[in-house]
Order: structure tokens, then C-alpha cells, then sequence
């Protein structure tokens, strides 16, 4: 998977968002916290994308 810039912002984001709070990471924390100038659908769609390219991991909810 090639990373064009809208992915690698939204990665970095999740990642240093992640690192801070050691919890799951939402695209509307994304969009409010970092101001990223996408939609939380877009976001998702994105960070899906970034999860089946071996980039995220969701967790299951049954592993909390």
C-alpha cells in the first residue's frame, strides 16, 4: 500500500495519540484534537484502509 499524505497525517495522528493515551483512538478525537480538515467518515474509511494495510490494529471489543 502506497501512503499518500491524507493516510500518513491520520497514521501519525492514531500513533502519537495512542502513545499519549495508551486507549483505542476515534476519528472524531482525531478530527477535534489534531484539527484535521477531513470529515470523521473520511477518517474512518482511512483508518480502515490503514488496517487492512497492516498499518492499525483494531482490537476486538470482548478483549477489553
Amino acid at each position: 500500500m502506497n501512503l499518500d499524505d491524507r493516510k500518513k497525517k491520520i497514521l501519525s495522528s492514531v500513533v502519537e495519540d495512542y502513545i499519549v493515551s495508551a486507549e483505542p483512538v476515534g476519528s472524531k478525537t482525531l478530527v477535534d484534537k489534531y484539527h484535521l480538515k477531513y470529515s470523521s467518515a473520511t477518517i474512518r474509511n482511512e483508518m480502515k484502509l490503514l488496517e487492512e494495510g497492516g498499518y492499525l490494529e483494531q482490537p476486538h471489543v470482548s478483549a477489553r
